[in-house]
């Protein structure tokens, strides 16, 4: 019963009196501590006290597009938290190729009655997607957060990182080393983000007093695999430096110039987006625009919670400034040094 009581309060971050008056059902706690303490028993295994074993936890569905790539577990884990924070419990539901479609798992979310659903990442960044089942969310009311991407007709809150400041960074950063070819490696044509990404490119082109060349822009699924077969056609093409739309597809980049026989930065400069886990340990590291997934995440459920307690939330993007790291992957281009 102490081992509970400590683990339970180490999760929620409240005492072990205050645990214990939650198990005991006595007053003098406040009803978003109490969920929180009711939902650290379930998500630790705990049965509930019989007189509170009617109470059925505020569930939320978490819906991830997969989790190879270091940034969606990143997302789910600062989601999560701040969820069971204000008493509700996160149903994660991650797509797998050839597994559960993003619609079976809202049609699954909406039988288990849930208060709200935050979709970090999916088709509704994809323009041409079928988005059908977003719209029966939106029938039903439920509350909906978007992660990076927004679906204007349908009016849900938006938190999203700057994808054209991100690229304005990337690519002050690489033009100030020196780099006069510059490429892009992007998601789908019809992806939101890589879209304004692309558009941003152009902007900065022209800015400097040139154009985006045609040839200077590769479109990729979003993989190590993806990167590595869009960079090697921009490296055929004498590109010096490659701004990438996620960091595995930066270290698909950083592969594909090696397999060529080039160095990085040596010969080759990569950018990636995201600073996901790990980006510091590659070799070299990797210079990355940071997304603060910490606020996004935190921003994400503020928005959710307003919603589900009744208040009003003006729809829109929320926009949050990347941050641009640099590290090892980046340096001047050999003819400029």
């Amino acid at each position: 019963m102490t081992r509970r009581l400590a683990q339970v309060a180490k999760k929620v971050g409240v005492s072990e009196a205050t645990v214990s008056r939650v198990l005991n059902n006595k007053p003098g706690v406040s009803e978003a501590t109490r969920q929180s303490v009711l939902t650290a028993l379930d998500v630790l295994g705990y049965e509930r006290p019989t007189q509170l074993r009617g109470e059925r936890a505020r569930l939320v569905g978490l819906v991830l597009p997969e989790l190879q790539n270091p940034i969606f577990p990143a997302f789910a884990e600062v989601i999560g938290g701040a969820l069971a924070q204000q008493g509700l419990t996160p149903v994660l539901c991650t797509q797998t190729k050839g597994g559960v479609s993003e619609a079976d798992y809202v049609e699954l979310l909406l039988q288990q009655q849930v208060s709200g659903v935050v979709f970090a990442g999916g088709l509704f960044a994809q323009a041409d997607a079928e988005h059908g089942h977003y719209q029966r969310l939106a029938e039903r009311n439920v509350p909906v957060v978007l992660v990076n991407a927004s679906i204007e007709r349908l009016g849900f809150p938006c938190v999203a990182c700057d994808d054209a400041v991100a690229v304005e960074q990337a690519w002050r950063h690489l033009a100030s080393l020196g780099h006069e070819r510059i490429g892009l490696v992007l998601g789908p044509d019809d992806h939101m983000p890589s879209q304004r990404k692309l558009t941003a490119a152009r902007a900065a082109a022209k800015a400097a007093g040139g154009a985006l060349p045609e040839d200077a822009v590769e479109r990729a699924m979003f993989s190590l695999e993806g990167g590595h077969a869009a960079a090697s056609r921009l490296l055929a093409r004498g590109i010096t430096g490659v701004i990438c739309a996620s960091d595995p597809l930066a270290l698909g980049a950083v592969r594909a110039a090696r397999r060529a026989g080039l160095s990085v930065p040596g010969d080759i400069s990569v950018v990636g987006y995201d600073d996901s886990a790990f980006m510091n340990c590659t070799e070299p590291p990797l210079t990355t625009v940071r997304q603060p997934i910490e606020a996004m995440g935190r921003a994400a459920v503020e928005l959710l919670v307003a919603q589900i307690q009744g208040g009003a939330v003006p729809p829109g993007e929320l926009l949050f400034e990347p941050e641009l790291v640099v590290r090892g992957s980046t340096a001047p281009p050999r003819s400029a040094s």
